[in-house]
């Protein structure tokens, strides 16, 4: 992620206990835009998110016009696990999740060869109750865990497996951008993946990444994946056992393993969401509000909701895998 690169006034964020840093936008009003920008980049920085509060996103093109302006970039994304609507080229849809059911704690595409540094998320309209995006400060969360889980997984790395059809979960084509065998072929094979095309047409797919990094710019060590997220485990008790009892237990749409290839048990899984719990920081969103995220120094979440919402996602500040030690 990119340093703020005009000098500005400094801007301080209201920090309260359980919630994440606040900012009015009564306090940025007035400002140049590269001003404006460093400063907001500054505080993203210094505290891994923070909330404009007021900032008045009405639609999409608004939402645009920010995001672009704020990111060093936007990315179309690749490897979906759950469809979005695009609105512009970056610019998406929440990710389509059972409104009923918890998100849980991850970095926006962790397991990929090619992530976002900086999330960006504007509400154009807020739920009737829950749906908040939480935050958790990744480096704490690394020094919370136990050292020999964390030890293994830094040493050791972590696997996602996938399995793509018809019937459940995210398709080639919303995953890769197309259903051209060649050109997702191409893709694995630039990117690190195992694949496997299966006797009905599926996919299969393996990946093996980084569980731990150091951030680019602060140099903290960051729990940084989609361990407990992508994991069976997370998934509900039926729709597992569905699942499994459909398509076998290698034929989930997606799940997680150590970096040997074991399965990780519930209890690990357990574990891993129960500490997030612990370091999650929540506010209710407000229609107009802007939340900016650094994508290595905080995880992110949602959480079940009531009502319609209306939240889209920028994928920002595109960075490789190979960018972070």
């Amino acid at each position: 992620m990119s340093t703020p690169s005009v000098p500005s006034a400094r801007l301080t964020a209201e920090i309260r206990p359980g919630r994440p840093p606040l900012l009015p936008a009564d306090a940025v009003r007035g400002m140049g835009w590269d001003e404006f920008r460093a400063a907001l980049r500054g505080l993203v920085l210094e505290h891994g998110a923070v909330l404009v509060r007021g900032f008045g996103l009405a639609n999409p093109a608004d939402v645009e016009g920010v995001f672009r302006g704020l990111a060093d970039g936007l990315m179309a994304e690749r490897e979906a696990f759950a469809a979005r609507s695009s609105y512009a080229d970056g610019v998406y849809s929440s990710s389509a999740w059972p409104a009923a059911q918890q998100m849980c704690m991850h970095h926006e595409l962790s397991y990929a060869g090619e992530f976002p540094g900086l999330m960006l998320f504007a509400c154009l309209v807020a739920p009737d109750g829950g749906g908040t995006t939480g935050v958790a400060d990744s480096a704490q969360v690394f020094a919370a865990l136990p050292p020999a889980l964390v030890d293994r997984f830094a040493r050791e790395g972590w696997q996602l497996v996938r399995s793509y059809n018809a019937e459940i979960g995210a398709s080639v084509a919303d995953s890769f951008g197309t259903d051209d065998r060649g050109a997702v072929e191409a893709y694995c094979r630039a990117n690190a993946i195992e694949f496997a095309w299966q006797p009905d047409g599926g996919l299969w797919t393996r990946q093996h990444r980084r569980a731990v990094v150091t951030h680019p710019v602060t140099g903290r060590r960051c729990w940084f994946n989609q361990i407990a997220f992508l994991n069976e485990w997370t998934m509900e008790p039926e729709v597992r056992e569905y699942l499994i009892d459909v398509y076998g237990p290698d034929g989930l749409p997606f799940t997680t393993r150590f970096g040997n290839g074991e399965p990780i048990g519930r209890d690990v899984v357990d574990l891993l969401t129960e500490t997030y719990e612990q370091h999650t920081l929540r506010e209710p969103w407000q229609a107009g509000d802007l939340l900016l995220v650094d994508n290595i120094a905080t995880a992110h979440g949602r959480d079940p909701y009531q009502g319609e919402r209306e939240v889209l996602v920028g994928l920002g500040d595109p960075m490789r895998a190979g960018d972070l030690r």
